[in-house]
């Protein structure tokens, strides 16, 4: 029994994209060496915790990765549920950190629940499109927007533009691959530009001045528009090759803000140029082109939805935190995947390529339509 449960766990491992993986390790590698050049040359300042973070969350990467996929197809509700849950928590017993209420202390982590609702959401709507039959009517439309609109407005509530722009928008790509009709899109832009006057008045007085700084940041470039401005210095500074490892003097001397986080991007340009930049931007498309063609070949339902979902979810990162940096979007606060330092957010990554690896190791399994109940 042992031997044949031994044979049966290296056939699963044997069926994972090692491609993929691969990457993710490499990506996450260079991530590791930006974090000790902003740590100035000290690995124990930011690197190490996020060598242990990624051992973490490869461990549940693996975890999940082995394990049937019509197992979370059944609990996707109940997975959706315990996130909003912790996301209600977050009002009445999370602490503040940087200016915002986003964290909830179990003692033995800083829980960021919004983070863990970006794949809990893609789990739910895979489940409820992958239940309902072709088409689907305004009414049928009805319960997936709630799944998406309650953890929205609690995310802003918090507040956090960054994160509740990507579930909105990684929400809306599924409900494109489900065959929601362009009209309905059509409307729902129309009345989200009608809504911006309204909104406007919603939106804190920070997030305000990050609008005007992106449009203008040399209005206030000692202020509010300084860490747009700083960002772009180094960026411009670093050339075609780059000052050098641990050779960037915006980043060392401490005038880009956030060097380990938002702005790491901007540590990369710096010391190593252009050339640095473009290859983590076509290591990034690889594994984005990798992931997609998963999404693409998977013979269920369930499983494209979740592949597609977390490859969406991936490239918005990517894409709105390098945008971000470059000066082309406002400044959000949305790290750069896989190399910018955090706990939750590198945890719920790697869970999301875990749900993403098990859709790419069983894409010709039959998957039975459940019920849009719990179970």
């Amino acid at each position: 029994m042992k031997t044949a449960a031994r044979s049966q766990l290296f056939q699963k491992f044997s069926q994972l994209n090692w491609t993929i993986i691969l990457l993710i390790f490499f990506i996450s590698a260079i991530g590791w060496g930006l974090l000790i050049s902003a740590g100035k040359g000290d690995p124990h300042v930011w690197a190490l915790k996020q060598m242990v973070r990624f051992g973490m969350g490869m461990v549940i990467l693996f975890g999940i990765a082995l394990t049937d996929l019509r197992w979370w197809l059944r609990f996707a509700y109940i997975f959706y549920g315990v996130s909003l849950a912790l996301l209600c928590g977050v009002e009445f017993m999370g602490f503040i950190g940087m200016g915002a209420q986003r964290w909830i202390d179990l003692y033995l982590i800083q829980l960021q629940p919004s983070e863990l609702m970006k794949v809990a959401l893609i789990l739910a709507l895979a489940r409820y499109f992958h239940s309902q039959s072709q088409p689907l009517s305004l009414y049928k439309l009805s319960a997936p927007l709630l799944l998406i609109l309650i953890p929205t407005v609690l995310v802003l509530r918090q507040p956090d533009l960054g994160t509740a722009m990507i579930l909105l928008m990684s929400g809306g790509a599924l409900f494109f691959l489900a065959g929601v009709s362009l009209w309905i899109f059509g409307i729902a832009l129309a009345a989200g530009g009608a809504s911006i006057p309204i909104l406007w008045n919603f939106l804190h007085a920070y997030q305000k001045k990050r609008i005007f700084m992106f449009l203008d940041p040399s209005q206030d470039s000692l202020g509010a528009g300084y860490h747009i401005t700083q960002s772009k210095i180094a960026l411009g500074s670093g050339g075609l090759l780059g000052k050098g490892y641990l050779q960037g003097t915006q980043a060392y001397l401490n005038f880009v803000p956030l060097k380990q986080t938002d702005f790491i991007f901007a540590l990369l340009c710096e010391e190593w140029g252009l050339l640095g930049g473009t290859t983590l931007i076509l290591l990034y498309t690889l594994l984005i082109t990798l992931c997609s063609h998963i999404a693409l070949t998977t013979q269920n339902d369930f499983g494209r939805y979740v592949a597609s979902g977390i490859t969406v979810t991936f490239f918005l990162y990517m894409f709105i935190n390098i945008a971000m940096v470059m000066g082309l979007l406002p400044v959000v606060g949305v790290p750069l995947p896989l190399v910018s330092y955090g706990g939750t957010a590198l945890l719920t990554l790697l869970m999301g390529f875990g749900f993403l690896l098990n859709v790419g190791r069983q894409q010709t399994l039959k998957v039975p339509r459940l019920s849009i109940g719990i179970l």
